[in-house]
């Protein structure tokens, strides 16, 4: 029997309640039926793969075309869907809400609010503006009691500004204005993230693995409670395919395609 968006949405909440679950991040749907054939219990759309994967550099698609991925992913599984919703597609907030309303109807269970503004020169938001962005897109989730679960990121790593005071200030201030879940994407020691960890207590943190490198147990030992991949598996995905077609445009062989995946077992799996 199908499960429900609302059934769906609480089951996201629970995982977050305690323990350390492994959220990896599909970039179509046939990846995101794999991943539920693999037992996972949740995945997060990545906004890179799923550019790479209609053509497009990250950071370079539509809110129209997010949220028309977003609903081919929520409806092609029966697992909760956290969506990766960049900065919301706007600058001011009353446009945040009003995509964040629009990405709340595309079925997902939580949804991801970003502090960068993608200029190289002032790559975060206003702490002040940023902070009123992530009210507006709690305020937008709220409205119809959704029950979607909201995570404030703060980008400041991934920008080049490795100062843990403002990210633990930021989200801090995120968690105070309505985000359930935090994010820093970037941090990787032990240190940053346990910092991060403690302050936000007993707010559910997410960690990105692709950065730190360590475990699932190692990553629950230092009180984290979900581990997200971002687009990692897209660039295995991708290094695969690039490594066979190079090989076949630059050398006219075709020894690469040996190590693909067995297509009987894929027929097998959607099957």
């Amino acid at each position: 029997m199908p499960v429900t968006t609302a059934e769906k949405r609480a089951n996201f909440r629970r995982l977050h309640e305690s323990g350390c679950f492994v959220l990896p991040n599909p970039f179509d749907v046939g990846t995101a039926k794999a991943l539920q054939h693999l037992g996972f219990k949740a995945i997060a759309s990545t906004s890179a793969g799923f550019a790479w994967s209609i053509g497009k550099a990250d950071n370079r698609v539509t809110v129209e075309e997010v949220c028309d991925h977003l609903t081919a992913l929520c409806t092609a599984v029966d697992l909760p869907v956290n969506a990766d919703f960049e900065g919301g597609f706007a600058r001011e907030p009353e446009q945040v809400a009003a995509n964040v309303a629009r990405g709340v109807k595309t079925g997902v269970a939580g949804l991801s609010i970003e502090d960068s503004t993608g200029d190289k020169a002032s790559p975060l938001y206003d702490r002040a503006l940023a902070i009123a962005r992530i009210k507006a897109a709690r305020a937008a989730i709220d409205a119809d009691n959704s029950g979607v679960l909201l995570v404030g990121r703060c980008e400041a790593f991934l920008w080049g500004q490795s100062d843990l005071k403002l990210v633990i200030d930021r989200l801090t201030a995120y968690s105070e204005a309505g985000a359930d879940c935090l994010y820093a994407p970037g941090i990787k020691t032990r240190e940053e993230i346990s910092a991060v960890v403690k302050a936000l207590s007993p707010k559910p943190v997410n960690l990105l693995i692709g950065a730190s490198g360590l475990s699932l147990s190692e990553a629950a030992d230092l009180g984290v409670r979900r581990i997200s991949v971002g687009g990692s598996l897209a660039r295995a995905a991708w290094a695969g395919f690039m490594r066979a077609a190079k090989e076949m445009a630059e050398h006219g062989t075709f020894t690469e395609l040996a190590s693909g995946y067995p297509g009987g077992e894929l027929n097998g799996m959607f099957s």
